[in-house]
């Protein structure tokens, strides 16, 4: 089997802790609430804010920065004092932060808190990942394709939340889910105290020495390009899709479909993941998702239907859906310093791809710009192997 190659469990631990990973799926789920939470009421930020299309974006650019720098810190501090520390601190931080951004009323104090709000994120999202490749290991089996899908749940949930209470000012919304989020994390302390596995043994064994690889530079950069590549496609999906099906002369609520039938894609395709990998190997699995996922949004793209570029999106979520779990799990061989440079550059693509594809579409057609993130997962299928095999 391919991928991550996993050390024996020690005989003192007859079980595998459950627990700990309920606890870690219930971090995931928290991080995809809150993002959901954030991005679905942008607008109405936006508007309070008086804020034009110009000055949003360097609010978000803000957020970007802070998440990417909390995204390199937080490498360094899960290698140095153990991931399970990252889940208290950085989640506080994040939930407060959260409650600040609906406080805030101008450009200037959202930009400070953004910043503050995107590093707690980056912190939070490596202590997750990098605690999961340590659970991973411990459970002697898959379980990364489950805890994403923990937080795909999470954004389902908490975009639903949010269109339920859009009667609602964002104000109250942000300030209530910040401060649960916040004394969620707070009540977690001696959960997380006394979980098991979420971090590495202080002094690998003898056989993690020998049977672990470890990573290569190059693969580092591999597996951060190829995370761009799939992420890329996720905002794609999160900012075009409703764009792409109303150019098709579809209603609102069709258009508005596009992105919820992605998210469901991915749902399913991450419930089933780990199962697939244990069978077929993640190396597999990547390769022949991307492979569907370029396929179907490519064809979707070409027949310009509305039926067809829904189930093109579809195709892209499920095919796409397995490859970032097992690329972090990759990651995972070179500790969490490599798990914090894969997660940054992956989120870079997620911050820019959309852009990039809006510029492409102004010099082109929309259509055409959607051929970026079909060629980027074809590069997935083809290029899998170099990053998932163990070297």
């Amino acid at each position: 089997m391919t991928g991550t190659v996993f050390s024996p469990v020690p005989t003192s631990v007859p079980v595998r802790p459950v627990s700990s990973r309920r606890l870690l799926s219930g971090v995931f789920a928290l991080l995809g609430v809150v993002m959901a939470m954030w991005g679905a009421r942008m607008p109405a930020v936006q508007a309070a804010a008086h804020l034009s299309p110009g000055r949003l974006a360097i609010v978000l650019l803000a957020a970007a920065a802070g998440m990417v720098l909390g995204l390199q810190l937080g490498g360094r501090l899960a290698h140095r004092y153990g991931p399970a520390r990252l889940l208290v601190g950085p989640a506080i931080i994040f939930g407060l932060s959260l409650a600040l951004l609906g406080t805030c009323r101008t450009l200037t104090s959202l930009s400070l808190v953004a910043i503050v709000f995107g590093l707690g994120h980056g912190l939070l999202d490596v202590g997750a990942n990098s605690a999961a490749v340590n659970l991973e290991r411990a459970y002697q089996r898959r379980i990364m394709s489950s805890l994403h899908c923990a937080y795909s749940l999470g954004a389902l949930a908490g975009a639903g939340l949010a269109a339920l209470t859009a009667w609602a000012p964002y104000q109250v919304l942000f300030v209530a889910v910040g401060l649960l989020t916040a004394t969620a994390a707070a009540a977690a302390i001696p959960l997380i105290r006394s979980a098991e596995h979420l971090d590495a043994p202080a002094q690998p064994s003898p056989a993690e020495r020998d049977e672990t690889p470890q990573l290569q530079r190059r693969t580092v950069w591999l597996l951060g390009f190829l995370a761009a590549a799939c992420l890329l496609g996720e905002g794609a999906a999160a900012d075009w899709s409703a764009v792409h099906l109303h150019t098709l002369h579809t209603s609102e609520t069709i258009a508005a479909a596009a992105y919820a039938a992605y998210s469901a894609a991915m749902v399913v395709g991450r419930i089933f993941g780990d199962r697939l990998n244990a069978r077929f190997g993640p190396t597999a699995v990547a390769r022949a998702g991307a492979a569907l996922a370029a396929t179907g949004l490519g064809a979707g793209l070409l027949i310009g239907s509305a039926p067809a570029a829904l189930i093109g999106w579809m195709a892209l979520g499920l095919g796409l859906s397995t490859a970032v779990p097992s690329l972090i799990s990759a990651a995972g061989r070179g500790g969490p310093r490599a798990v914090g440079a894969v997660a940054a550059t992956g989120y870079l693509g997620l911050l820019l791809g959309p852009a990039a594809i809006g510029a492409l579409a102004s010099l082109t057609s929309l259509p055409i710009a959607l051929a970026l993130p079909v060629l980027l997962a074809a590069a997935v299928a083809l290029f899998a192997h170099r990053a998932l095999d163990p070297k």
